[in-house]
This record gives C-alpha cells, structure tokens and sequence, in this order.
C-alpha cells in the first residue's frame, strides 16, 4: 500500500498538506530527518504513515503523557494497534507491553524518555524488529530550548542497537541554535534532511494592547470577535475567578487546569471542544494535543515566558485558515513580575540542596536506599511541613529531576486497571476451589475482554451496580484477588507522585551541574528579554519579530497585526494630508484667477474630488483663507 492509500484508508484524507509527503518521503529513503511544523501543522502523520508503510516497529518517544495516551486512542480507533509505556505503570504491565512490541504484536510503542535507559527495556528493545525511531516535541533534547528535558539525551544512546532504523525529529518551535543542536544529540547521519514550514500565519492577525483594565479590554473583544475561544492566565486560581466573571457577564466559559482530577478535565475539554462552552480560562496545562479548528481568538492575560510557549499556544487559534486574533494584554507589573519568576525559577544552589535533603526526610528514606521507590507527593504539604515557597520548591525539584535524583511523572490519569496472569485453566482451578470469588469473576471476564493478555481498565463503580453492592465492598474483593495472586489490581489514584531514581545520597554528595544550571537560567533569561521585547515593539510587524526569533530572515509584513494597521493608518492620514496640500493649493490658483461659486470650483476641479473639496474649502472659510462675495462667490482673503 502506498502512502497515499494509507492516508485515505486511515485518515481519510485525499492529500497531504503542505511538506508532509516530503518528509515521509525522506523517512521511507532511510533519511534521518527533522521535521519542523507549526502547531496544528498535521506532525503525527509525518511518522505514523512511513510507520504504516515499512516493516517494523515504530517506536515514539514522547515526554507527555497525556499526548501519548491521545495518539494511543486515536490509532487503536483506527484499528492501528498501539501501546505506550511511561513512569506510574507497574512492572507487569510494562513487560506485557514489551513482549508485546518484541512478538510483533503492536505497530506503535510510545514511551516516555525515562524509560530508555531501563534494563528491562533494553533487553527488549534489542529484540524488538524497530523499523522507525520518532522523537516528538524534539526540542527537549536541546539544552538551549525551553524545555529542555536530560533523559532525551538518553535517545542517541539507543540508536547503537538498531542503526539502520531511521529517526525523524519532530517539532513546533526551535530557532536554529536549537535546531542545529537536535541533529547533533540525536547522532544524525550526514545525509540528513530538515524540513521546515514557513511558521507564518497569514490568517493569524497578532495583537498587543497595554491595559490596566484587562477584564474590560477582554470583554470589548468578546464583544466584537464572536465565537470560540482561549484565555490563557499562569495562576490555576484565576482560571476559575476569571470564567465566573466572563459568566456573570452572560459568557458561556470554563476553566481548566492541572489541579482538576482526570474526569474533570476530559469532561470540561469535551464541553469546549463541542462549544457548549465557547471559552476556555486556562493555564498551559491546556491545549496541548487539541486539534479543535475554529478557535476565533486566543487571549494571554499574562505574559508567557518565551516566545516559542507563546507561538505554540497563540497556534491553537485559526487552524481553519480563518482569520483568528491572538492578543496579549500586559502592563508594566506584567514585564516586572515575568523578570520576577526568573528568580523563584533558578533558587540558588544550596537551597537545592536543602530540597533535596527535606524531601528524605519527609518520606523517611534512609541514606543508602530508596531507588525506585515511589511515593504519594503533596506538593502543598511538603512546603508547609518545611515553610518552603511553593513556586521556589517546585522549580527545584525540577532541576533535581534534570540532575537524575527523583522523577515526578505528570498526573496519571483517574482509572483503575486489573490483568490476570493466569492461563484460563489454572483460574477455573481457583474458581473451584474459591466457591465465594466465583461469580464475582464470572462478572468480570464477561463485562471485559483482553484480561488474560493485558492490563484492562475498569470502572469498580459500575462493577458495584452491576452485582448490586458497593464501590467500597467491590474493591476490597478485588483486593483480596491479588492477595490470592489471582489477578493485578492497579488502583486509581489522583495523586501525584515522586519517584526516587537512585539510592538518597548524604547531602554533602548530591552533585549539582552548575555550569548547565547557569546555562539554563541564562536562556530562559534571553527567552524572557525576547518576549519584553515583543510586547514593548511599537514599530515592527508582531508577525515578523516571532519569524525572525525562529530564524525566518526575509518573510514579509502580515499586514494586519496591530503595528501593521496602525502604520497603515498613519500612512493614510500622511496621505490624506498630501491630498488636502495639493488640493488647497489648487483651490486658491484657481479663486486668484477669479471669484468662483462652489459649483464652478468643483466643476474644474473635477466631480471625483467633490465630497472631499467641499469638506475642504468650507475648513479654508473656516480657517479665513477664503471668503464669500456678492452672488455667493468664493474668493481669496488677501
């Protein structure tokens, strides 16, 4: 099957966009590759089709969780079959999924960067037939990018066990320092190929207003771009404060934020995804991986703190080619408080230190053990216990995270799991011996399919109804089953966890990587200056200054961001004044000759100037440069 005919069976589509069939062209030519494509620019078919048409594995590594579930579910609605492994899940679950990926069981293996350096996976990888290696959001492995995220770095490592699998990059936003880093951390081949979309949105008008009275400002734009919408603040309780204002103002909004438990989240994504919910107050733990089309206007309230956030973010308004506006609305307190988080973002190196020491003590993990340990971490607690600052101790335990000390995987989804690792005989064995579990497992082996070859989720609430008891009483039995080691019980849990990734060290012997903390501050420092730069430009075109930060030198005026319309303005007015000159010039060459009525004025004047010469000469009356004689005719006061 063609590449074409794998977009229409699968996709549905008749013809690529713009770059996409040259870059899987390049893929299937067994190019490295780097594919740079804007947000909503169709990146995940610049993998999964070349995937679709060569023999092997294609192996995707993904920092996010929640957009590797995403794609997941896609391909498996596609009767693609799929699997991802990331931090959280247990240890039978994952060997499940890498004997399934080793026996040619599944297409695609999505797996979080961390995992790349596992023993167990590695054992399995070198048996794995791997025909494609894609690194989504490839701008982490770069320590000059926003993101950057160390276990990328882990990526190049792997490539020693497949070398003839190529590997395709893939990115929304990086400027060529970063990109050029890209190809060095992933061992590109000489051979390589970078593809890369003008980052140009004609459709995307970009706007900057300096207010002191956001919500008021907000609501005029409300008012006069009609449709759906984002808001974007940086505080999860404003997300909240903000929809419940744009409510009491007759607006259908909602807010989303990481805070929200898993359930919560989907169904708020779904109101707005259906616009029963228009607009969406949110941090920017929301947008990432939605592909929603008719987005009207995308609105920051805060200031983002780098200009690839911001692009990424102001990206997800106007897919459909339709004009979108994509606003920014600071004030001075903005730029000082953007400067301000730099600081809580880079806490000096002892108070590293001292987090890291705190963090041992409060889970009790004796110096010399620890590895793998996973524990439940309230964040807000923590820094009570130590009168930390909240901001301050997260950021460190991100830095700790980048130096290989704990890992803090993002919030796992609100499901539980079960798998039964025994073969069907040896569970009728149990059954009959175990008269009480016997209808319960009668239940389950009849309400779901898959239990004997995976991980399969449940839902112990709608188990309950069914056998008419409780969610308490169904979970305990499920309990008690894998005390009998009858089945694999994974309970939910919305809880965020902390993973120690080596034994806890004496403090004086927690290493820290001065030189890249300072490197890191010192990017993240020149990503704030470009975004000060932005929003206090009054003379170039938004659209060309977010071009030329991605390296695009000769990209031309958009023509409708606020700098744009405003010199468009200004050009008419010069022009306007220009006419009003030479048309006051000629009026009074023309009365010096002779007294004229205004009839006989615009009749040699010529009738295309009539509206204009008569608001004209009565300013001249006005201003005494003419007067009216006998018979209403019009001279020049000498």
């Amino acid at each position: 099957m063609d590449i074409l005919e794998i977009l229409q069976k699968y996709w549905g589509h008749k013809a690529f966009r713009p770059l996409q069939e040259d870059i899987i062209n390049s893929v299937l030519q067994g190019n490295d590759t780097l594919a740079l494509l804007p947000t909503g620019g169709g990146k995940s078919v610049c993998f999964q089709v070349p995937a679709l048409a060569c023999e092997g594995l294609c192996l995707v590594v993904s920092p996010l969780i929640a957009l590797m579930k995403d794609q997941v579910e896609h391909l498996k609605n596609k009767n693609i079959p799929a699997a991802a492994i990331f931090s959280g899940m247990n240890k039978y679950e994952i060997e499940i999924t890498l004997n399934q990926a080793v026996y040619g069981k599944i297409k695609f293996l999505y797996v979080s960067p961390e995992r790349l350096k596992t023993d167990i996976f590695i054992a399995h990888l070198q048996q794995m037939k791997l025909g494609l290696i894609a690194i989504d959001e490839a701008h982490c492995i770069s320590q000059w990018g926003y993101d950057f995220r160390p276990p990328y770095l882990e990526i190049a490592e792997i490539r020693k066990y497949h070398p003839q699998a190529p590997v395709i990059a893939l990115t929304a936003t990086a400027t060529q320092e970063v990109i050029k880093d890209i190809c060095h951390k992933l061992s590109f081949k000489e051979n390589h190929q970078i593809f890369r979309k003008s980052f140009e949105r004609k459709n995307l008008s970009y706007v900057v207003f300096h207010e002191e009275d956001k919500m008021g400002r907000l609501l005029r734009l409300m008012q006069n771009v009609k449709g759906s919408g984002l808001v974007y603040v940086r505080n999860r309780r404003r997300t909240q404060e903000i929809a419940e204002y744009l409510k009491s103002k007759g607006y259908a909004a909602g807010f989303y934020h990481a805070g929200l438990s898993s359930k919560e989240r989907d169904y708020r994504q779904q109101l707005w995804m259906t616009g029963q919910t228009p607009v969406m107050v949110a941090t920017n733990a929301f947008g990432m991986g939605i592909d929603k089309d008719n987005v009207r206007f995308v609105v920051h309230l805060d200031l983002p703190e780098s200009p690839e956030a911001y692009f990424q973010e102001a990206g997800r308004g106007g897919r459909d080619e339709k004009l979108a506006y994509a606003v920014i609305l600071c004030n001075e307190a903005d730029i000082a408080n953007l400067k301000k988080q730099l600081d809580e973002a880079f806490p000096d190196l002892k108070y590293l230190k001292n987090i890291y020491q705190a963090v041992g003590n409060y889970f009790q993990v004796p110096v010399g053990s620890g590895q793998d340990s996973v524990f439940d971490f309230d964040l807000k607690d923590f820094c009570r216990n130590y009168n930390f600052n909240t901001l301050q101790t997260f950021n460190a335990l991100r830095f700790l995270e980048k130096e290989g000390y704990f890992l803090l995987p993002e919030k796992e989804e609100s499901t539980s799991k079960i798998y039964i690792p025994l073969n069907k005989e040896q569970l009728y064995v149990f059954q009959v011996e175990n008269k009480r579990f016997d209808d319960f497992l009668k239940l389950l082996l009849r309400s779901y399919g898959g239990l004997f070859t995976g991980f399969v989720t449940i839902q112990e609430k709608e188990l309950a109804k069914r056998i008419g008891s409780t969610e308490e009483s169904v979970t305990k039995v499920l309990e008690q089953l894998e005390k009998y080691q009858v089945i694999i019980y994974q309970k939910r849990s919305e809880k965020p966890q902390l993973i120690f990734t080596r034994n806890r060290l004496p403090v004086e012997n927690v290493a820290i990587n001065e030189a890249l903390y300072k490197q890191l501050k010192t990017s993240a420092e020149q990503r704030i200056q470009a975004m000060v730069n932005y929003v206090s430009s009054n003379e170039k075109c938004r659209s060309l200054l977010l071009l030329e930060y991605f390296g695009e030198q000769n990209a031309e005026k958009c023509g409708h961001c606020d700098i744009c319309l405003a010199e468009k303005k200004s050009q008419r007015n010069e022009e306007l004044k220009k006419q009003q000159s030479e048309l006051q010039s000629k009026i009074l060459l023309l009365l010096q000759e002779e007294p004229l009525t205004q009839r006989e004025l615009i009749g040699q004047l010529g009738i295309l100037h009539e509206k204009f010469a008569l608001e004209l000469v009565q300013q001249m009356l006005d201003a005494g440069l003419l007067k009216r004689i006998e018979n209403m005719k019009l001279t020049v006061v000498s």
